[in-house]
């Protein structure tokens, strides 16, 4: 599997990074032969990079990992986050690097790839700008300067003129950022009609800056698969993010592209959402992941851009863990099927 750099870490990704989260659910709610054959066929496919977070399942995404890591002969790439609550913030510093220890013991290690705060800033219930930088950021140096992770992040969600400020600060080397076919906005502008809420491109500001972006939501937590049914072992209920503010306005849009399949564009809008968050530039640009960047651009609609390093692809079975590997194995979109993309999104805007 295609490797990019992840901005100015240096560290080599996968193209398809592999989510441990609770929207797919397998290391969360599935059984362990499962998360084991799961796992061992993500790295075998050349997934170098796993995401898990204290939060998912209580913990439990953390412990099933750490019980698989024991019996891989080589370690995979591992990044996990911090979320606080609103109540438990009166020692921020402390907070965080007790929860960073934590997930240390779960996952039966002594330091992680890379370290992110999980809430929204400068958003109701999120922190403040001068929360991160006067306190969680000192403290993330701390836990950085102990060798307990290599390298500090963000998951990037709130306020667009506070997280303009954080990623600028240089105190974060990457961001987790919400970027699919239904709010492609971190990278370019916003379909024309589509509910969001738009990023203003800030993702290309950020990558100039060298911080590298991970790409959240590529499937619009399932609904750009086209299907309302979920696996049993998915979210059942999921909240949609920066995108419509319900699942059913998600999927009615998403299948607004169906015609990419019936035409032969793609075999199924998952591998067409997939695909579309792996697509580099094709003028003009750095190499994804590499520095400076800019956009696809058909016409006057900027379709895609260059800045994922790695795309998080969460799946609730081994069957879809492979259609996303043989997805991703196809490489990026063609320019035809970018420029039909934008007349079909431009319709589903209307609705």
């Amino acid at each position: 599997m295609e490797q990019r750099v992840l901005g100015r870490t240096g560290m080599r990704v996968s193209v398809l990074g592999y989510g441990a989260g609770a929207v797919g659910g397998l290391m969360v709610r599935g059984s362990a032969a499962e998360q084991d054959r799961s796992l061992r066929r993500a790295l075998e496919a050349g997934i170098s990079y796993i995401d898990t977070a204290a939060i998912y399942g209580d913990g439990e995404s953390e412990r099933a990992l750490g019980r698989l890591l024991k019996t891989l002969p080589k370690r995979p790439q591992i990044g996990t986050k911090v979320r606080l609550p609103p109540t438990g913030r009166s020692d921020i510093g402390g907070a965080i690097a007790a929860s960073l220890e934590a997930s240390l013991g779960r996952l039966g290690l002594d330091h992680v790839d890379l370290f992110q705060l999980h809430d929204p800033i400068g958003s109701a219930g999120g922190y403040t700008v001068e929360q991160v930088l006067d306190q969680a950021v000192p403290a993330l140096q701390r836990l950085r300067d102990q060798g307990k992770c290599r390298f500090l992040g963000i998951t990037a969600l709130g306020e667009v003129a506070a997280l303009r400020r954080v990623l600028l600060s240089g105190a974060f080397d990457t961001a987790q950022v919400p970027y699919n076919l239904l709010n492609p906005s971190w990278l370019g502008p916003m379909p024309p009609g589509l509910p969001g809420q738009d990023f203003a491109a800030l993702g290309l500001e950020a990558a100039a800056a060298g911080v590298g972006l991970i790409g959240i939501r590529i499937l619009a937590a399932g609904a750009l698969s086209g299907e309302a049914a979920r696996h049993p072992v998915a979210m059942q209920a999921v909240a949609p993010i920066a995108s419509a503010d319900d699942y059913g306005t998600d999927l009615a849009h998403a299948r607004r592209l169906l015609p990419l399949v019936a035409e032969g564009h793609v075999a199924s809008l998952a591998e067409a959402a997939i695909r579309f968050a792996i697509t580099p530039p094709r003028t003009g640009t750095a190499p994804m992941g590499t520095g400076p960047v800019g956009t696809t651009t058909i016409g006057t609609a900027t379709i895609g851009t260059a800045t994922i390093g790695t795309a998080l692809i969460g799946t609730a079975s081994l069957e879809q863990l492979e259609a996303a590997i043989a997805a991703a194995g196809k490489g990026p979109l063609p320019a035809a099927t970018l420029a039909r993309m934008a007349v079909l999104l431009a319709g589903a805007g209307g609705t």
